[in-house]
């Protein structure tokens, strides 16, 4: 090319180095994930922000506290009966995790491990069983707690879960296949029962599932608000977290701090039982999704 056509043809444009092209990139990858994460950590933000302001600047259109007010945390104690609500809160869900996996793991175990006539079908009633809306059963559940003397209670929320979970037997079965036969038949080989290649093989290798399976349980029923309400609404001293705050924001409704500030104290221990336990969560629920 002769200087004269060089010098018609401008500068070369320069190549893009490495480096922007590499930021570039992983803007253009993760750009989705940063928007629905900040969706999801904006209202969080937003809520503890107004729970630490005054009662006049929580009802301005300031988004930034002047001025911190840390008491609120203590002063929320005062206004309802949060820790009864956070004590019979442990009771319902405790009580429901702990039921259900005492009856969903057997089941789970015969429809993933043992080989019967009718083990097909009655998987096909599970997953008929988890696509049922709980409303739909509600009015004749209902009828049958209210003669039994049970309603008034968090009884008729907790027991049910005795005789398993529909989800729960799903999520764990999913996982337990994924679990190599060649353990449980090693087991039989040496003079197993299945009570003990249950509790002894499959138990110990199947953690992040039961986690998984327990962590959905526990958190299903911590947020539950219309079980309680229909069960216990007529009983303030059963009410739940969740029944507890709807109350609280009823009777709190020009002190938006204050309904912030129970807010946050309400959804604290499911975000810290969710930090400690989700390596087992996501494990177990990435092994329950990759078989069906």
């Amino acid at each position: 090319m002769s200087t004269a056509t060089k010098i018609l043809a401008g500068p070369a444009r320069r190549a893009p180095s490495r480096a922007r092209q590499n930021a570039l990139s992983w803007i253009g990858l993760h750009s989705v994930a940063i928007a629905l994460a900040v969706a999801f950590i904006a209202p969080i933000v937003f809520i503890f922000l107004t729970s630490v302001m005054s009662d006049q600047q929580a009802l301005t259109k300031n988004l930034w506290p002047t001025s911190w007010h840390w008491e609120n945390f203590v002063e929320v104690f005062n206004k309802a009966p949060l820790i009864r609500y956070f004590l019979n809160s442990i009771m319902y869900a405790g009580l429901a995790t702990i039921f259900m996996l005492a009856s969903s793991i057997p089941v789970a175990y015969a429809l993933a491990r043992m080989k019967w006539r009718g083990r097909n079908l009655m998987f096909y009633l599970v997953i008929v069983a988890m696509m049922l809306p709980p409303q739909v059963m509600a009015v004749p559940m209902y009828v049958m707690w209210a003669k039994l003397g049970l309603t008034g209670t968090l009884w008729p929320l907790v027991i049910p879960n005795l005789f398993g979970d529909a989800f729960s037997i799903f999520l764990l079965r999913q996982f337990l296949i994924t679990i190599p036969k060649s353990y449980s038949e090693s087991a039989r080989i040496d003079g197993a029962s299945e009570l003990g290649i249950l509790t002894k093989v499959i138990l110990p290798m199947a953690k992040p599932g039961i986690a998984a399976a327990a962590l959905f349980s526990f958190l299903n029923a911590w947020n539950d608000y219309f079980g309680p309400l229909l069960y216990s609404g007529e009983n303030p001293d059963n009410w739940t977290l969740s029944l507890g705050l709807a109350s609280f924001r009823g009777a709190q409704q020009v002190q938006w701090n204050m309904t912030m500030t129970a807010t946050v104290l309400v959804m604290m221990p499911v975000i810290i039982l969710f930090f400690f336990a989700q390596k087992y969560f996501i494990e177990g629920i990435k092994f329950s999704g990759v078989k069906g």
